[in-house]
């Protein structure tokens, strides 16, 4: 049996950046989005922006200064206690690092071009690098003085759901004894008008399977787990991914690839659907997500499972999404609370069991992550025995 056990995840977000905190506001249903027009001059929009001061990047090497890699930096401030305890139990312990990210420090390189295109000149310490895909765990590599595996996975919103299932895979095939695994994304004004251009975004708050929902909100934020090879505490004990490779942005219609995703996972974890006792829902408010999604869970939880889609609390994080609200799931299990849906469902979709939220006593959660491409993730978490 392969052991992958989650210690208590590593959070830097809307919600806050103390479990306690983003628990209660989680549980509670109170959304952290603020709206700006930062990104968008001229048209206020809804994001899921951090608040939380993060570490000073001026005494680092210039390659690694940007705001995701700061983000990544909060999180690993909030994980030393944990990492340092388990390293003093496993001091030769080989730790592997993976991450990840869709805009890496993307937004740096905005500031650079602007600063070039209005003096001639790029900045003095600008470095091409550190918006690099491979920047962000490289980064944290240097930061924990570790040498062994460190990548990072770009697959847009399922990118750091793939980090946990390959630190998992990792992990199993002998190459390190525990992993760094998570991913952070930043805002910054390519993805906030990238998906302004394909009318994916909404001008409102995002509503997740509701009749009137318009689209996403943007978000950012840092999650990061420690994940080792041990038994006990709450195990990830079941992936299952999928590429249905039907459309370079449109999900397929039929769900088929999500359906599949969340039945591999299933199948890994020997667990059943009836078996689920929470399911946080990729729930992007877009049209086409959110009908493809409850035609899959529908097909896969015929007699239903309590479900709920967190981005209207957070914003859509993107290549951090998935580690996120695999940490949501974490902390259901953890404290036996359910994060609520917040709107109610659309009359015309497949009738879904939505959260109210409350106590319940959840010992298995499943999580899914849908992405750009027909890219497909669903990791299984539960409490061991």
């Amino acid at each position: 049996m392969t052991h992958c056990r989650l210690y208590p995840p590593a959070l830097v977000c809307p919600l806050g950046d103390q479990l306690d905190t983003i628990a209660t506001r989680l549980f509670n249903g109170q959304a952290g989005l603020r709206t700006s027009d930062a990104f968008t001059p001229g048209r206020p929009l809804p994001v899921g922006s951090v608040d939380t001061a993060l570490p000073d990047d001026s005494g680092w090497p210039s390659k690694y200064r940007s705001r995701n890699n700061r983000l990544l930096a909060a999180a690993l401030e909030r994980l030393a206690p944990t990492l340092e305890d388990w390293r003093s139990a496993n001091p030769d312990a080989r730790i592997a690092v993976i991450l990840g990210t869709s805009t890496s420090g993307i937004g740096e390189t905005e500031d650079a071009l602007s600063q070039r295109g209005r003096d001639g000149e790029w900045p003095e310490d600008f470095q091409y690098y550190r918006h690099e895909i491979g920047a962000p765990a490289d980064f944290v590599a240097w930061y924990l003085n570790l040498d062994g595996p460190a990548y990072t996975l770009s697959t847009a919103c399922t990118s750091s759901a793939k980090a946990l299932a390959s630190a998992r895979r990792l992990i199993a095939s002998g190459q390190c004894d525990a992993a760094i695994a998570g991913g952070a994304d930043s805002l910054c004004r390519l993805t906030v008008n990238g998906f302004a251009s394909l009318e994916a975004v909404s001008d409102a708050p995002c509503r997740p399977f509701a009749a009137d929902r318009r689209g996403i909100n943007l978000g950012e934020g840092a999650a990061l787990f420690l994940v080792s090879g041990e038994s006990g505490g709450i195990q990830l004990s079941g992936y299952g991914e999928t590429s249905d490779a039907y459309h370079i942005s449109a999900p397929r219609p039929d769900g088929s690839g999500a359906r599949e995703a969340m039945l591999a996972a299933l199948h890994m974890a020997g667990v059943q659907a009836s078996q689920v006792d929470y399911l946080n829902l990729h729930g992007t408010a877009t049209k086409l997500n959110d009908a493809m999604e409850s035609l899959a869970v529908a097909e896969v939880f015929p007699q239903g499972v309590i479900c709920s889609s967190t981005k209207s609390l957070t914003g859509h994080t993107l290549g951090a999404c998935g580690a996120l609200e695999a940490a949501f799931c974490w902390l259901a299990i953890d404290r036996g609370q359910l994060p609520p849906q917040l709107y109610e469902a659309d009359p015309a979709l497949p009738a879904l069991t939505y959260s109210h939220g409350g106590q319940c006593d959840v010992k298995r959660a499943l999580s899914n992550a849908f992405a750009f491409g027909g890219n497909n993730i669903a990791l299984l978490m539960e409490r061991s025995q």
